[in-house]
């Protein structure tokens, strides 16, 4: 069950309408690393969440507060497409070539489609979809992938920073960027109480090593030309991280046979001359 206030989780302010910067706020709404995505992302992992409650009610609260941020940033998108005085427009653009050259103009849709409003798209226009709403089932792979989300989160509204002049507009975007920097900790805080690298590593870890091919398991395979010096790191020498084995560098070799795939059925209509005794071609 979920409830709702009507105020705002934070005050959003705009002091100069731009719509132009109301579509680069879009991203952070329906973009690949925008809200949308976090919000459906916690939430569909807290629903099929098994094991201890903690991290499900962890997870339907992050969500929410998710939700919340969406309401944030629409608000915004809206105040911006409100409208400024075309000269004030311009004067920003000029004041800012990046502005100038990434803004362009607003989205037509965001008046065609939405009445002077936000959309569930990115800033192109875009749709959002739920292909990037990863929810393994795994908590620890969960967890890497919210890192990950987090950190892509925090990077877009730290650039949209950067695009903008408007005192609101930055008090709202630092307050996001804040969010972010509690959620990432707040990730790797579990996969810490997990067993950290060690403990949750490899993924799943319930799978039975002695299963895998572990001549293998931990060769970083070099696959580049001849004559070009293989990369080294900490990947390519020393103990793993799960401390189960030592990294290796192995040149790339075919361990395996050339395939040999059996003839193409009649009914699955191959040229003829895929078919048996059908090598000349007419």
């Amino acid at each position: 069950m979920f409830y709702f206030d009507p105020k705002l989780q934070y005050d959003v302010r705009v002091d100069v309408p731009d719509p132009r910067f109301a579509r680069l706020l879009q991203q952070a709404i329906g973009g690949v690393e925008g809200e949308l995505r976090v919000c459906l992302q916690y939430l569909f992992q807290a629903f099929g969440a098994r094991g201890p409650a903690r991290y499900r009610q962890m997870l339907l609260s992050t969500g929410t507060e998710e939700m919340a941020h969406i309401e944030m940033l629409a608000t915004a998108v809206a105040l911006n497409l409100e409208g400024a005085p075309g000269d004030l427009q311009d004067e920003a653009a000029q004041a800012n070539p990046v502005v100038a050259a990434v803004m362009g103009g607003m989205d037509p849709r965001q008046y065609l489609s939405a009445g002077m409003a936000a959309l569930a798209a990115d800033a192109n226009g875009v749709p959002f979809s739920g292909a990037h709403v990863y929810a393994s089932g795994n908590l620890a792979a969960d967890m890497y992938a919210n890192v990950t989300a987090e950190a892509t989160g925090r990077a877009l509204a730290c650039r949209l920073y950067e695009l903008t002049d408007d005192p609101g507009m930055k008090d709202m975007l630092r307050f996001l960027i804040a969010r972010d920097t509690m959620h990432q900790q707040q990730w790797l805080a579990v996969i810490e109480e997990l067993g950290g690298q060690t403990g949750t590593l490899p993924i799943p870890n319930s799978f039975p090593v002695e299963e895998e091919r572990r001549e293998v398991s931990y060769d970083y395979v070099f696959t580049g030309m001849p004559g070009v010096e293989p990369p080294t790191g900490r990947f390519t020498a020393g103990p793993s991280l799960d401390g189960l084995g030592t990294f290796r560098l192995v040149p790339a070799e075919a361990r395996g046979a050339q395939p040999n795939l059996a003839p193409p059925l009649p009914q699955a209509y191959a040229q003829a001359q895929q078919l048996p005794g059908e090598e000349t071609i007419r």
